[in-house]
């Protein structure tokens, strides 16, 4: 080949593709396919939402949006699908299943509202509970709205690669290249590329340290059985992936002070709901389009007066008067089905106040559920692994394979109690622990030092 050959075809690849430098990955190259779906006004209204939500407030590094987050997961899911198809060739490769995960690994937040998860757990579950929504429902819409008005996006698609898309960003299983359902969205054992980029992502921005690592996960991945399994050697490492992500609830996620500040924005925005028609948007792809972090602003400058109570709140969030964390318990195991919903609530704890003057609208009673991804049980029961010796058969690995110091409980439940008025913490703190004793003598809480 000669140098004017090797300088055009350079010239060309170049021209076929973009480049985007990435703190986490480094640069990340985009064909130009998946440019245009960036340059959407769907995927663009990403730059607005924050990946962590309200731990901003808390953790001021974690500034990061849903955007690049979105960018880092396909330029992963690519990587891993091209590596797999470049070393074992003699798989049945799906001809168009490296573009679909692609775009489902792109597409897959399509569906966050503002400020995260806080829209759809905190927000919408109360304020629409009957529609059981979630972003991924949220996702589902908003890749059908784009799709439909920007039709010249997917002219090599069909209406069956659009529907393995939508599946893959679900996580529902199909018979069409099984181990691609591996990749974006894994519900088989939760390990998945969303969450090597998130870890990484979350970790760097937050300023902590985490020993998982992604890149060699990914290096020592193989199919075999249309699952992705891994070598065997491997296995620690993925119990750091589930270590981190527990870490990251247990310390930044649910922050105390964090999710304080999650009830302050759900009840301005459930103030806010009459007027501003906010939770309407989840039926709705265009009015969805205008929801992202922002909407706080345009509550808080607002000439509405019907939005004062709302921006009341926000004021209060601006001015660092908070809502307050008053007590927690972590539950043991045996008295998980005792201390439930309906025994441990608002209406219980107030009934042992002497004369505070507490009401049921003061308290916030908060289930805080902790694991390692699969409820209680422990993810790496199923995940397969390999040995070298023996690339194509799969077998588990017991805990005493790997480690006698892995947990032996994998969730966690922690009653945790909220108040909106600092002033009543120490009446609403006695009936919480009054209300504990009818359960156990003598109850160790957070704020139990004795």
């Amino acid at each position: 080949m000669t140098l004017d050959k090797y300088n055009k075809n350079i010239t060309n690849n170049f021209k076929k593709s973009k480049r985007i430098q990435d703190p986490i990955h480094g640069l990340m190259e985009f064909e130009n396919w998946i440019i245009k779906f960036i340059d959407t006004e769907h995927f663009q209204r990403l730059r607005n939402i924050k990946q962590l939500g309200t731990t901003y407030y808390v953790y001021p590094g974690a500034s990061h949006n849903r955007f690049e987050h979105c960018l880092g997961v396909a330029h992963l899911s690519r990587s891993l699908v091209k590596r797999i198809q470049e070393t074992q060739p003699e798989l049945e490769h799906d001809e168009n299943g490296l573009k679909c995960v692609t775009l489902a690994a792109l597409c897959h937040d399509l569906g966050h509202g503002p400020f995260s998860h806080l829209f759809e757990s905190e927000f919408i579950s109360q304020k629409r509970p009957e529609e059981n929504w979630t972003h991924e429902k949220g996702s589902k819409m908003m890749f059908e709205h784009l799709l439909n008005n920007h039709a010249d996006l997917i002219s090599d698609l069909d209406t069956e690669d659009i529907t393995f898309v939508e599946n893959l960003i679900a996580g529902d299983r199909t018979h069409r290249s099984p181990y691609l359902f591996d990749i974006v969205a894994n519900k088989r054992n939760s390990i998945d590329v969303d969450k090597f980029d998130y870890l990484a992502r979350d970790c760097h921005y937050l300023g902590m340290r985490s020993d998982f690592d992604f890149s060699r996960l990914m290096k020592f991945s193989r199919v075999i059985d249309d699952q992705i399994t891994y070598y065997f050697k491997e296995s620690y490492n993925i119990y750091e992936l589930f270590h981190t992500r527990y870490s990251l609830h247990k310390k930044a996620y649910n922050h105390c002070v964090c999710k304080a500040i999650d009830y302050m924005i759900r009840d301005a925005f459930l103030e806010a709901d009459s007027t501003l028609k906010i939770s309407d948007s989840i039926f709705d792809a265009n009015e969805y389009l205008k929801m992202d972090d922002t909407i706080l602003n345009k509550i808080e400058y607002s000439d509405d007066p019907s939005l004062k109570k709302s921006k009341d709140i926000i004021k209060r969030i601006r001015k660092r008067d908070l809502y307050k964390f008053v007590d927690g318990f972590l539950v043991p195991n045996d008295l998980k089905d005792k201390l439930t919903e309906k025994e441990i609530n608002e209406e219980k704890i107030i009934a042992y106040q002497n004369n505070d003057g507490l009401k049921v609208d003061d308290i916030i009673v908060n289930r805080l559920v902790l694991n390692y991804g699969m409820k209680n049980e422990n993810p790496v029961d199923h995940v397969k692994f390999y040995n070298k010796n023996l690339p194509n058969k799969v077998f588990k690995l017991e805990k005493s394979q790997v480690s006698y110091l892995v947990p032996e409980q994998f969730e966690e439940l922690n009653i945790r109690i909220f108040t909106k008025d600092h002033k009543k913490i120490d009446p609403i703190r006695n009936c919480f622990k009054e209300l504990l004793k009818e359960y156990i003598p003598k109850p160790k809480t957070y704020y139990n030092m004795n």
